[in-house]
């Protein structure tokens, strides 16, 4: 048995900043990062603002950890050729606006930049990415660590600790069974399904209070008019492209056509058929 539950990104923008839901967060933070996090606080970023249509293509939260280190958690539904560019960015602007004017680079605490992507990004078949990223020498390949000072006043021990960290998860790479706690939570991002057997941090907690029956009634106007907006769009971009490769597939038979290929020729080139393609021969005459 499984159970369905409201979409994450929806619920990020909606329940998850209150207080008494922080533990759904914690839980999947804890799986994702394989240690326990606890949240003090989630503080005020972009994508929380409303716009004009109330869309959920794209939403984030910024939590504050018990310990002041700062997590970022983006979901983006819609490709963008240049979203690591964008990730980049993120994690800058978020170094920036959390170091006050005056105090040492020291203070900057650690950030953890979190993306669930719900389209093709980079090429790789896994599921679940983590940047690690080391200086390396050119010319020994060794790795540079901190000094003893630097790793007793910042806890680093390694340079990789002191830097951002990037995790990427393309949700729609998942197909397969969960095998562990942290496929548990993949899963449930990719269905808004959790399953009975899970045992996943903060899943439990993301069946008792995500559930679709939990919400008052304007909240189920609000995420059913959310879903709404979200299928007509991909309706729209659906249409968008069967329309581009059949406008490409009648240039490509017209072309066929004025060189002599035969229809039977033309059909295995394009997706049209005999008929079509005859239109096509008598139309051009």
């Amino acid at each position: 048995m499984s159970k369905k539950l409201i979409r994450f990104d929806w619920a990020m923008k909606k329940l998850l900043r209150h207080k008494a839901n922080f533990d759904i967060l914690e839980g999947f933070l804890s799986e994702l990062l394989r240690f326990d996090v606890t949240i003090e606080s989630i503080l005020e970023s972009e994508g929380n603002k409303q716009d004009e249509y109330d869309k959920y293509n794209r939403v984030d939260i910024l939590v504050k950890s018990q310990n002041g280190e700062l997590m970022l958690v983006e979901v983006q539904n819609d490709s963008e050729v240049d979203y690591f560019q964008r990730m980049l960015y993120g994690v800058s602007k978020l170094v920036t606006e959390y170091i006050k004017e005056g105090e040492l680079y020291g203070t900057i605490k650690k950030i953890y930049s979190i993306n669930i992507v719900y389209f093709g990004l980079g090429q790789g078949k896994d599921y679940v990415y983590e940047y690690r990223g080391e200086f390396v020498g050119l010319h020994t390949n060794d790795i540079l660590l901190p000094t003893i000072l630097q790793n007793q006043s910042y806890k680093a021990e390694k340079i990789s600790d002191i830097f951002p960290k990037y995790y990427l998860l393309k949700v729609n790479n998942f197909d397969k069974v969960a095998e562990d706690t942290l496929d548990e939570w993949v899963y449930f991002l990719k269905n808004s399904e959790v399953k009975d057997n899970f045992k996943a941090k903060g899943l439990d907690k993301a069946i008792e209070k995500l559930r679709y029956e939990n919400l008052t009634n304007e909240e189920k106007k609000m995420y059913d008019r959310s879903q709404e907006n979200r299928r007509i769009e991909m309706s729209v971009e659906y249409t968008a492209k069967i329309e581009a490769e059949h406008g490409r597939d009648i240039k490509i038979a017209k072309k066929a056509i004025k060189k002599g290929f035969d229809n039977e020729t033309i059909a295995d080139l394009t997706d049209l058929t005999i008929e079509h393609i005859e239109q096509l021969r008598s139309e051009m005459k």
